[in-house]
């Protein structure tokens, strides 16, 4: 099998790319990285060493794919499914491309920075951070909440990129910032994305590294069964 995914199954950016994967019925080998092993370690970084997951290893063009946008993007050129995850028209593109990014560095970025505080030793914590990153994830839930009301999909009707980066982002961050009450919209469109097949086969896939995330005391009951 030519397509090798280097990931952890609790790891959000890495949830992004299966979600790619499983929609377009994408054949790979999959390699679990333990990256508190110095040997595994050693490999992953002999592979790419910024030490970032995931990356997508393609043996047949002896290409190394790092950065999930990216990845998304070789898989829809080289390995396409039924349906493209980047639409076709540049408009269209462009849309996904902005709403991808959002969901990365507005949401991801903020919600990792309250999740990895909360690992920290008490000395080191930096609560002035974790509450900006709080306002951070605030401000995008009402961004998302007003995109949401456009469309089945945060950038049209078609399942895309976008929605790919969202699902896992989402499904994070909502647990250390909940959703607000009145983020109607938001909440919908979350509940869609739960109910995609290729994002309840990624929970399902995950549902056993729960225990390892710092707030799994904060987790929905309805996330830790199937």
């Amino acid at each position: 099998m030519p397509l090798e995914l280097y990931y952890h199954p609790l790891a959000s950016f890495c949830h992004k790319v299966l979600i790619a994967l499983y929609e377009a019925g994408t054949a790979f080998d999959a390699h679990i990285v333990d990256l508190g092993n110095p040997g595994e370690q050693a490999q992953f970084l002999d592979l790419w060493p910024v030490g970032k997951m995931p990356i997508l290893r393609d043996t047949g063009k002896g290409q190394i794919v790092p950065e999930t946008s990216i990845i998304i993007e070789y898989l829809d050129q080289y390995y396409p499914g039924p349906a493209p995850m980047l639409p076709g028209d540049p408009e269209a593109c462009l849309q996904v491309r902005l709403w991808d990014r959002l969901f990365d560095l507005h949401v991801q970025d903020p919600m990792q920075k309250i999740v990895l505080d909360r690992i920290r030793p008490e000395d080191a914590r930096d609560p002035a951070g974790v509450e900006g990153a709080q306002r951070r994830l605030l401000t995008a839930y009402g961004m998302i909440d007003r995109q949401a009301a456009n469309g089945t999909w945060i950038a049209g009707d078609q399942f895309s990129m976008a929605d790919a980066a969202a699902a896992p982002a989402l499904f994070y961050a909502g647990i250390v910032v909940p959703f607000p009450e009145s983020h109607h919209n938001l909440r919908a469109y979350f509940e869609r994305l739960l109910e995609r097949p290729s994002f309840r086969k990624v929970l399902n896939e995950a549902r056993p590294f729960f225990e390892m995330f710092p707030y799994r005391d904060k987790m929905p009951a309805r996330f830790l069964s199937s």
